[in-house]
């Protein structure tokens, strides 16, 4: 599968409780962030690395997600979306609701986060190595947020945000390579978090990890949304 055919999985549809109480009318993808809604920020930057399909996993107010992109569509990309119905299912769970828009091979992203990487480059080393997943990581240190990984000498050892441990320095960067195989192991309509399944596949050695060095924006706190303010406004990439 080429590059340019692998689509985007991106999970926006929490609560975003922590960014109340400006997301109780907006559901965090369309709070304002350097001059434009978020999402826009993120979809221009995937259009640019040369992704061309976008599956958004909507819950929570979802429907002005939807509303917003068809009158401000974003040039080159496809966008198709995937609700979670009445009750939300999770992140895991959203994903496989998805599952039939998405084929045999997808990325998978968070709706609030802003991550500048080699996308070209991790696909590349996700397509030979027969895994059933790969996880981008960051030497994090605790600095950003709770490290949750250990990768040692290039191989993902433990993943378990629950959980942490001393020798945890590393951090799941917020980006994912998945196989359909992988994700028909979540029970369809129910709720599931995406964190049990890459730790399971962590744990049975078919999650490969892939260091990245460029750390995370992200808008899923207060604090996290006024760095990525202030970061976009300075962005001259």
């Amino acid at each position: 599968m080429k590059f340019e055919e692998v689509p985007v999985a991106l999970l926006a549809g929490g609560l975003a409780t922590r960014l109340r109480p400006v997301t109780e009318t907006i559901p965090k993808a369309l709070v304002s962030v350097a001059g434009k809604p978020f999402l826009a920020h993120q979809l221009e930057l995937l259009r640019e690395t040369g992704i061309r399909r976008v599956v958004l996993c909507l819950g929570h107010l979802g429907e002005l997600v939807q509303t917003y992109l068809t009158k401000h569509p974003i040039p080159d990309l496809c966008l198709s979306y995937s609700y979670d119905g009445k009750t939300l299912l999770g992140t895991g769970g959203a994903l496989r609701r998805a599952a039939p828009q998405l084929g045999e091979v997808f990325w998978v992203l968070y709706g609030d986060s802003y991550l500048r990487f080699d996308y070209q480059a991790v696909f590349d080393g996700f397509a030979v190595s027969g895994a059933q997943g790969l996880m981008t990581v960051l030497r994090n240190g605790n600095r950003w947020d709770k490290s949750n990984v250990v990768f040692q000498n290039g191989t993902l050892k433990c993943y378990d945000k629950h959980h942490p441990l001393p020798e945890m320095d590393y951090i799941d960067y917020g980006a994912a390579l998945l196989r359909r195989a992988a994700l028909e192991r979540i029970p369809p309509d129910t709720f599931f978090d995406l964190a049990d399944l890459y730790h399971n596949l962590v744990e049975t050695g078919e999650m490969i990890g892939y260091e990245v060095t460029e750390r995370f924006y992200e808008i899923g706190t207060p604090q996290g949304l006024q760095e990525t303010e202030a970061f976009l406004k300075n962005d001259n990439w």
